[in-house]
Formats: structure tokens, C-alpha cells, sequence
């Protein structure tokens, strides 16, 4: 499809990129969004804690809602993506990736940027629940990457699956990782790697046979962490294999249900290649937009309704 433009122009203070970033991740809070958690058990034994929020009315209309890089369901941009769609009469489900819910995961693997068959399993369940004819997916940063990969990597996509909305996606990963270890990028990747680093030092007292301490010591970016940790973990055989297999840039073009891709131009976590231009072109099922602002997930809107969860409910609304 042609690119969609974008009719987003946010105050002025939140037209910086590092302001709208800073501000969403740190500073917003949404209230009024009641979670009951489910856990379910997925095909290795390990779990998945799922949080569910519910329209006033009943429908048979959901939202599947999944966040970012050491995010969790209770991030403001996720209780945002739910509110706004509970009160449109979708349910919403909002999905903690392994180990993000509060509680380690069982397993020494965890989650990564194309572990599609998590979600999967999550689809796949609530499909057996029997109670939604109408499935739509809306995924964040590395949650959206999963997204993408997981419509276009090959399987068949179930047919209560509608339409998906991707938010500040870095489909290429390589290129994210470059911009992430940039200097103008450095407390993002200085929080991402702390925070990497002590789930992985749990990790090591839990599995102390596959990772030790002086592995963990040699981590000193989150290419070092991906090299030691993800790829091993997960069957690559190294961070650049890691970043080209699960790049969803590549499966763009065999996404068969309407998809669209929001990423703001003033994105600091994205390279030139996050915004595909030449596949939305190619394929009458993505659309995308590119705002001239928005940061990282950082689309700030008036009464607290962020311009992303307005397009998306948009979007997806032409799709019910």
C-alpha cells in the first residue's frame, strides 16, 4: 500500500524524541484498568502469565497486547493500549514475555526479539476458549518485531486473526543494535543492560552448569549480552545470527492480513532500514506511517490518550 501520512503534532516540548521517549517510559501513569492474571503452561513447561482486562459490554472482540524490552503488562503504554480498546468493547489481554511478569521463568531460555512461538501458544489458547471470532494483535518495540515475524514467517495464521498494529518496531535488528550503542543512546542501553544483566545473575544461581559469573562479568554492552546470553540460549549461534534470523524486515512482504506499522522518523532506537518503505509499497496488506515525532513508543496525546492507541483503535476498527 502507499505510505500513510501522519497527521500527528504533538505540543511542542514533546516534539523532542528523548522528551516523548523519557516522559512515556518514566513519567505516565494510567489508572482505571482492572487485570485478572492467567497463567498458562506452554509446550516445554515453562509458563506465561497473560493479564486480562474486559469490556463493560460483552463481545467477541479481543486485543492481544504485547510489550517491549524488559517491559511487562503494567507498562503505561500497554494499560493505555487496553483501556482505550476495553472501552470500545474489545477485551484486552496484555502478555508478560518469560521471566517479565514479576517471577522467573522455569527455564534457562527466556524471550527474545523473534520468539514467535510464545505467542503462538497464546493464540492458540485463547482460540480453544471459543469465546473470540474477532483477534487482533498490537505489539510494542520488540513485541512488535514478534508480531510481524510471527504473521509473515510462514505458518497459517488462524482465521479469528483479523488485523495487527506495530508500534515503534526495530524490524532490523542489526541496525537497532548499532543505534542503541551509540553515544546519544547511552542511558537506554546502560538501564536495558543493567536490568538484563541481574535476571541473568538469577540465571546463573539457577543453572549454574550452562552460565557462569565470569560469563556474565564479560558483558559489557547488549551486543556482549546477546553474544553471551540470547544467542546460546536459544539456538543461534551468535548475536549477528541471532539479529538476522529474527529480524521480521525479511517477512514483511508474505504478511496477508492488514498490518500497520507505526514508527516515528525521530526514533533514536531505529536505523534507516526500520522504516520500510519499498515492502509497504509491495504488499497491499502493510501500511506505513512514519510521524515526524513519537520517540519510542512516546506518540503523547491529549487527556492522556496517546496518538498510537487512537490510530490503532482506528485501524483496527475498519477491520471488525
Amino acid at each position: 500500500m502507499p505510505i500513510v501520512s501522519s497527521s500527528y503534532n504533538p505540543p511542542y516540548r514533546f516534539k523532542s524524541g528523548f522528551i516523548s521517549t523519557v516522559y512515556s517510559g518514566i513519567v505516565r501513569q494510567v489508572n482505571s484498568v482492572s487485570q485478572q492474571r492467567e497463567r498458562i503452561t506452554l509446550f516445554d513447561g515453562d509458563f506465561l502469565d497473560l493479564d486480562w482486562s474486559f469490556s463493560k459490554e460483552k463481545t467477541n472482540k479481543l486485543i492481544i497486547v504485547l510489550h517491549g524490552l524488559e517491559g511487562n503488562a503494567q507498562r503505561a503504554y500497554i494499560l493505555g493500549t487496553a483501556k482505550i480498546f476495553n472501552q470500545n468493547e474489545f477485551d484486552a489481554v496484555c502478555v508478560n514475555f518469560r521471566s517479565c511478569s514479576g517471577e522467573a521463568n522455569l527455564k534457562f531460555r527466556s524471550y527474545h526479539s523473534g520468539v514467535t512461538e510464545d505467542l503462538d501458544a497464546v493464540i492458540q489458547h485463547i482460540i480453544s476458549t471459543k469465546k473470540y471470532s474477532e483477534i487482533f494483535l498490537n505489539g510494542f518495540s520488540l513485541g512488535a518485531n514478534v508480531t510481524l515475524k510471527y504473521l509473515g514467517e510462514g505458518r497459517s495464521v488462524p482465521d479469528q486473526i483479523k488485523a495487527s498494529v506495530a508500534v515503534s518496531v526495530p524490524c532490523f535488528l542489526y541496525g537497532s543494535c548499532v543505534e542503541l550503542h551509540k553515544f546519544k543512546n547511552v542511558l537506554y542501553h546502560d538501564m536495558f543492560k543493567k536490568y538484563l544483566k541481574d535476571k541473568l545473575k538469577q540465571k546463573q544461581k539457577m543453572f549454574p552448569g550452562l552460565i557462569s559469573e565470569a560469563d556474565i562479568n564479560k558483558i559489557k554492552t547488549l551486543k556482549d549480552f546477546d553474544d553471551v546470553y540470547t544467542s546460546k540460549a536459544h539456538g543461534f549461534n551468535d548475536a549477528l545470527d541471532y539479529y538476522d534470523k529474527s529480524s521480521s524486515l525479511q517477512f514483511l512482504p508474505n504478511i496477508k492480513i492488514p498490518t500497520l506499522i507505526i514508527n516515528a522518523l525521530n526514533d533514536s532506537f531505529l536505523s534507516s532500514e526500520c522504516y520500510p518503505i519499498d515492502e509497504a509499497k509491495t504488499n497491499s496488506n502493510l501500511f506505513l506511517e512514519m510521524p515526524k515525532y513519537g520517540g519510542h513508543v512516546g506518540f503523547y496525546g491529549k487527556d492522556d490518550i496517546y496518538y498510537n492507541e487512537k490510530r490503532a483503535l482506528q485501524f483496527i476498527g475498519e477491520y471488525c
